[in-house]
């Protein structure tokens, strides 16, 4: 499960990454936040 989290983590930042590139700032960083709170980076789940 949490091999599952980590990849839906990478998924939603390079997504939001990709988002930022197209100009959307507040959707991209949405993502990314998302990404981060998700993943190993703050992981509250």
């Amino acid at each position: 499960m949490e091999f599952l989290l980590w990849i839906l983590a990478v998924v939603l930042v390079v997504a939001g990454v990709f988002a930022l590139f197209r100009r959307q700032i507040l959707w991209g960083v949405v993502l990314i936040v998302v990404g981060l709170i998700v993943g190993p980076g703050v992981g509250i789940f």
